[in-house]
């Protein structure tokens, strides 16, 4: 065989075993956080005022933060995004609204220490951040990258794992690799130290399968944004008539507490029974 032929034979083999590219079209990416904002209202309608009661509506949330992550990567790496300037936007806009979401999420309670961790929100501002000094390169941008996500994951919900499942997508969106797609589906693994459970990899075949459809959804700039303080305020307006009614609530937390399986740390005015009472 000449080296003509040889280099034909090794492109070809390369074709073959190259992974396919992940393109979503507009209108299905925009569907995409539709079907998030979905399955995000149910599960915090079930989470802060049906105690957690309903396991189906609890297991589909477990898709929300990957969809979600996903959406934000798949956007990101389009080509130009570091020139017209998207990622400070973005991340102006999701810290501006993820702190007006805080007052809510705080007193909904649910958290594991005051204000901590810190909302979605701001758990797609720290993947921002990382993305955008990735996207610089260079040795002290890739240094700041690493900072941003070990510091900033540690802050808000998900933690590493929805940071690190974000930049793999987002560097498969860019250049397909199996390293790329190995890293994003552990990533999204890991996530059941956190949910307890596996439910969040429902969210990669449904991903994977928006690549092969089209379809037609307007985009509305400000909903995605404008929707999340606006649930969480709602739903903690709804529990202050339910709670002079009589309803208890609580979180999956802190009944775990309660029953022994996570250890209570004191320090709340409930610390005795580890219920927080509206």
């Amino acid at each position: 065989m000449n080296k003509k032929n040889t280099v034909t034979v090794a492109t070809v083999t390369a074709e073959r075993l190259s992974l396919p590219r992940l393109h979503i079209a507009d209108g299905t990416l925009e569907a995409l956080k539709w079907l998030g904002l979905l399955l995000m209202t149910g599960d915090h309608v079930n989470k802060y005022l049906l105690n957690d009661s309903v396991p189906l509506v609890f297991d589909a949330g477990r898709a929300v933060m990957p969809i979600f992550v996903s959406v934000l990567a798949f956007n990101l790496a389009r080509p130009g995004t570091l020139v017209r300037g998207v990622y400070p936007r973005t991340i102006g806009r999701l810290a501006v609204f993820g702190a007006l979401a805080t007052p809510a999420f705080i007193a909904l309670s649910g958290l594991l220490a005051g204000w901590w961790p810190l909302n979605i929100l701001f758990t797609l501002v720290v993947l921002t951040a990382t993305l955008f000094f990735l996207e610089r390169g260079g040795k002290a941008n890739r240094v700041a990258a690493c900072a941003v996500a070990l510091l900033g994951g540690s802050s808000v919900e998900f933690w590493w794992p929805a940071i690190l499942m974000g930049v793999a997508l987002w560097f498969y969106a860019k250049r397909p690799t199996a390293t790329a797609l190995l890293v994003a589906v552990l990533a999204c693994a890991s996530l059941a130290f956190i949910n307890r459970d596996f439910w969040a990899l429902a969210a990669l075949p449904v991903i994977a399968a928006a690549t092969r459809i089209d379809v037609r959804c307007t985009r509305w700039k400000w909903a995605f944004y404008a929707y999340y303080p606006a649930h969480l305020t709602a739903l903690w307006i709804i529990r202050i008539p339910m709670s002079h009614a009589g309803y208890l609530f609580f979180t999956l937390i802190e009944d775990l507490i309660h029953h022994g399986r996570l250890e209570c740390q004191g320090g709340c005015p409930q610390s005795r029974d580890c219920r927080r009472y509206v």
